[in-house]
């Protein structure tokens, strides 16, 4: 096996003349003596592009979709470069808030929103509350009764559009837990109810059908249904929402931000959308923009059945070959440029046999014990999904930029562990 593809590495990765791993100006192995492994390493002008290259692709509005990578230093990064935030609870809220986001530069997602949540996405001033329900109506107006305040909402529709995904990341199927559905005319009730409501300003319509989707033919049936449905509504504000997909090994290929805006307002003209288009990217902003470092604790081969490679993280950083059956590749960080000619199984360290961040790895055969061992594409949905199983402690990350390295996320303690247990001793 050949040394991992280029495009999977982000912007500023560069391999020096030794084969080390360079990203940010910072060498991979030297960070991670620094800083520990596991470890999650940004490249900080990656995702400032990104950002830019969303802003420039959907000129009348992006959000960024935090539940793909949150924390306050990613939010202000996000908010930096000219985006909205796309917050789907009352904690991703607040650490928005609290990185010092504007609350009129914040969407509010969530199938389920407690009455606590709205009060509070109500009481600071969102720009949109997404309503998914007839139950959330409900709560909006009990609400409005109490305060007075009105709710600024896109009502979110179920298109009942099948991308091409894993059944898990089907957001915008019928069968959904998520939006009103088009079909039968929920959605239209639900419209009807917002604009002839005092507690509810009606903003536009939203859709999001799924996460990981590489075909742009399938947001542009999205454009259709949300331009033919919102014709009679007076909607200003059409959402695409986001799921554009990315590469994560070398036979994949994924459309640019730029190209996903060019499809969708291309679908726009040619269905005659005359309001705003708006989207919400996550993980194509951030996904290629990280990598995850692991130090190698054991080689185990087991004669006519495979080399297990083991490192000192697993599925509570990287969860998704786990939930979604995804693919990764790896690579030595002093050996990136190496030809990969060990087939191993990559697992972490918690008690599940399931605990398998890459089921059919190619590796250097030099690789031993004590090597730092790189996942690349580990941006999106790593630390935000994170866990603490087996009472790890879950992994920092820094921001590498000119040279320089910042933490912005500390790694855990023990005593964090139990700071909330209150039973001691």
């Amino acid at each position: 096996m050949s040394a991992v593809r280029r495009d999977l590495l982000p912007d500023s990765a560069w391999v020096d003349g030794s084969g080390s791993l360079w990203i940010g100006g910072c060498e991979v192995t030297a960070l991670a003596a620094e800083y520990g492994t596991p470890l999650f390493v940004y490249d900080e002008e990656h995702l400032r592009a990104r950002c830019r290259e969303a802003v420039a692709a959907f000129p009348d509005g992006a959000a960024y979709a935090t539940k793909a990578f949150l924390c306050g230093a990613m939010a202000l990064l996000a908010h930096e470069e000219g985006m909205q935030l796309d917050v789907a609870t009352g904690g991703e809220l607040q650490v928005a808030l609290r990185a010092g986001v504007p609350a009129d530069q914040l969407i509010f997602h969530g199938n389920n929103k407690s009455a606590y949540e709205l009060a509070m996405a109500l009481d600071v001033g969102v720009r949109h509350i997404v309503v998914d329900n007839a139950d959330e109506l409900d709560r909006i107006e009990h609400l409005h009764h109490a305060s007075g305040v009105v709710a600024k909402v896109l009502v979110r529709l179920n298109p009942a559009i099948e991308a091409h995904t894993h059944e898990y990341l089907q957001t915008g199927v019928a069968d959904s837990k998520f939006g009103f559905a088009v079909e039968g005319g929920v959605a239209a009730d639900a419209v009807r109810r917002v604009k002839g409501s005092a507690a509810f300003e009606f903003a536009g319509v939203h859709a999001h059908i799924g996460s990981q989707v590489y075909a742009t033919s399938s947001f542009a049936k999205t454009i259709e249904v949300l331009g033919a449905f919102a014709g009679d509504t007076d909607a200003s504000e059409l959402s695409i929402g986001g799921g554009l997909g990315v590469a994560y090994v070398g036979d994949e290929q994924a459309p640019t931000i730029t190209q996903w805006g060019e499809a969708v307002r291309d679908a726009a003209v040619a269905a005659g959308v005359n309001a705003k288009i708006t989207a919400e990217p996550g993980r194509s902003i951030v996904a290629s923009a990280a990598v995850t470092a692991y130090s190698v604790g054991v080689m185990k081969p087991i004669a006519g059945v495979r080399t297990y490679v083991a490192v000192d993280g697993g599925m509570s950083d990287n969860p998704r070959p786990v939930l979604y059956g995804s693919g990764y590749e790896a690579f030595l960080a002093r050996a990136t440029a190496a030809e990969r000619d060990l087939a191993v199984r990559i697992v972490g360290k918690h008690c599940e046999s399931g605990d398998v961040i890459v089921a059919e790895a190619y590796i250097p055969r030099e690789t031993a014990v004590g090597d730092v061992l790189v996942t690349p594409v580990t941006g999106a949905y790593g630390h935000s999904m994170g866990s603490n199983y087996n009472m790890v402690v879950r992994p920092p990350v820094v921001f590498v930029r000119d040279g320089f390295a910042r933490l912005v996320v500390r790694r855990e303690t023990y005593d964090d562990l139990v700071a909330r247990d209150l039973v001691i001793g």
